[in-house]
């Protein structure tokens, strides 16, 4: 039968190793999406450093050089319209009061385990265990619903491949009764960023924001 996971991008569910798990959300850390940027960045979408001292949703400045800084899960600002204090799980792309900064809450811990919904079949459960260990991106990974807030970002199974520029890392997938069916899409993939900003080295530059802006 058909899987009941519909996309919510990634989803923060564990940690590698025996530290405590805090789902590594940062929000003490001045992280901050630049007053007046138009680009909507949704729930459990990746984000990415730029060299203005600022994060963005990825686009197409990711582009395998640039790594990535973690997961957005929300932000903090100042309503144009009330004045007071708004809390969104989502940056709308406006309605901040300029002369009060957009502080973004990030999930930006290297060894964050994730969990996103897979965009097609991955045919059989021998197959799924034939990708554990290999490399992804995501499918409609800077979209999603303006509603909900929430990402459409789903693993493109159509990518799997050992490339290691490729930003997620399967790890395995989750055990749910109502979404083992391995013949269709919506199969709950654990995953980590493959190339963290955050981690001490990466097969792409982890320390180099990107300069080109989205």
């Amino acid at each position: 039968m058909a899987n009941s996971n519909g996309s919510f991008g990634l989803r923060p569910i564990s940690k590698l190793g025996g530290g405590t798990n805090s789902t590594g959300l940062t929000g003490y850390t001045p992280y901050e999406i630049a007053n007046g940027n138009t680009d909507k960045i949704y729930h459990g979408q990746l984000v990415i450093p730029l060299a203005s001292g600022f994060i963005d949703h990825t686009a197409n400045a990711a582009g395998g050089t640039v790594s990535h800084l973690g997961v957005f899960q929300g932000c903090e600002y100042v309503s144009s319209v009330t004045g007071k204090t708004t809390f969104s799980n989502y940056w709308p792309g406006s309605g901040a009061d300029s002369n009060h900064p957009v502080k973004a809450f990030i999930n930006d811990d290297p060894n964050q385990l994730y969990l996103i919904a897979s965009d097609a079949s991955l045919t059989s459960k021998a197959n799924a265990r034939a990708s554990v260990f290999l490399n992804a991106n995501l499918s409609t990974g800077i979209t999603g619903t303006d509603a909900t807030g929430v990402s459409l970002g789903r693993l493109a199974v159509s990518t799997l491949a050992t490339t290691n520029s490729l930003a997620l890392r399967v790890m395995g997938w989750q055990e749910d009764p109502e979404n083992e069916d391995f013949e269709a899409a919506g199969i709950g993939v654990i995953v980590r960023l493959n190339n963290s900003f955050n981690a001490p080295t990466g097969s792409i530059a982890s320390g180099t924001p990107s300069t080109t802006g989205v």
